[in-house]
């Protein structure tokens, strides 16, 4: 069964089985069916006593795979061929995708749920400014989760709500070990596709285990003087909620890149952002530093973080100035997994072979000058 180029989404939708990717290993794909399709789809098999699977174990498509189009936790796809005895199919189409994330690598993400500690480890304000900022580049909708507030008095739950709401946030504090303040949490992610982002050590995975105890996530313990967490994720996959909606754990890291350009930087600030539609600077290009005029340089917390990242920005835009243009150096290649990354180009004249014809002009150059000689 083939697809046709002509055919709508809508339409695809409606005549074939589709689904959304929860897990990628390998050449593997684990594909959720849509519950509707998948019920229609199993009463018309030949499978006697079949009953609705769930999901399926799918490879993808060579044509696929020719063209280039990889496949991604969080893809909306067509499955050919179902194999509802073996639980098994097969990838024919990727729909658009709505939003694309390479770290993690994830598609159709709508919603970041940043999870972060009070205490244990200490809630630290310059890598919790980082972890927004690079938040706020994404685009997409940012819920701050706070955990542990069970080992933190009323009056200090109040200090860090009153200011993470000076920084544009209002965070929704929890404890998981206690089971407090989860509802708050539900409501955010009701009907999201939502990545669940963070430092180690935080409590993520204790937050996913609460949501959906039946995950039994591994939880792992703050390592030695540092307090700092271990990693206990190692993948990205996709959790159905079942109020609705969908979450991404993703690996734990403590210190996101902000490879982003100087002059985007203000606007992944709540505070700047509310400076900039109040009032103008003077310069359409002004980076807020030691312009005159400036609608954003002022006595706001978080301005020494600004000047902070603007350094790394500036010197990463350095880089990429004096660097080749990477489409000239580099090229796209397919992996076994399917999966595409940027490999160097070969140098022609360091590695091509020389031609038979070259090799025997140069012979008949060798033997005429000994002729002479």
């Amino acid at each position: 069964m083939g697809l046709e180029t002509n055919q709508t989404v809508s339409e695809l939708q409606s005549n074939l089985l589709t689904g959304i990717v929860l897990a990628v290993q390998a050449n593997f794909y684990q594909v959720q069916l849509d519950s509707a399709e998948t019920d229609s789809a199993v009463q018309d098999s030949a499978v006697p006593g079949a009953e609705a699977a769930p999901s399926l174990l799918c490879t993808r498509r060579s044509r696929l795979k020719k063209v280039g189009q990889t496949v991604m936790v969080g893809d909306r796809v067509v499955v050919e061929e179902p194999d509802w005895a073996g639980n098994r199919g097969a990838i024919a189409h990727v729909f658009p995708r709505q939003s694309e994330m390479d770290r993690p690598a994830i598609a159709n993400i709508n919603h970041l749920l940043l999870v972060f500690a009070l205490a244990d480890p200490p809630l630290e304000p310059l890598q919790l400014s980082r972890f927004l900022v690079k938040a706020e580049s994404t685009g997409l909708d940012v819920t701050l989760c706070l955990n542990k507030r069970d080992l933190l008095s009323a009056e200090d739950q109040a200090y860090w709500c009153d200011r993470l709401n000076a920084w544009g946030y209002e965070p929704v504090l929890v404890s998981v070990q206690q089971e407090e303040g989860m509802e708050a949490v539900y409501r955010a992610l009701h009907n999201r596709m939502t990545l669940v982002s963070g430092p180690s050590g935080v409590g993520k995975s204790s937050l996913l285990n609460g949501l959906l105890p039946a995950l039994d996530l591994r939880v792992g313990d703050l390592s030695g003087k540092l307090r700092h967490g271990r990693h206990t994720t190692r993948h990205v996959e996709l959790f159905e909620l079942p109020s609705g909606g969908f979450l991404a754990d993703s690996p734990g890291f403590n210190q996101p890149d902000l490879a982003c350009a100087p002059g985007d930087l203000a606007h992944y600030f709540p505070e700047a952002r509310q400076r900039m539609q109040h009032g103008s600077c003077q310069f359409n290009d002004c980076l807020h530093h030691e312009e005159p005029d400036c609608a954003v340089r002022g006595d706001w917390e978080r301005y020494g973080d600004y000047l902070l990242f603007l350094d790394e920005a500036i010197a990463h835009q350095t880089v990429l100035d004096r660097s080749p243009d990477a489409e000239t150096t580099t090229k796209r290649k397919s992996g076994s997994d399917g999966q595409q990354a940027d490999e160097p180009k070969l140098s022609p004249q360091k590695y091509r072979r020389t031609s038979r014809r070259s090799q025997k002009q140069a012979l008949q150059d060798l033997l005429d000058e000994s002729e002479l000689d």
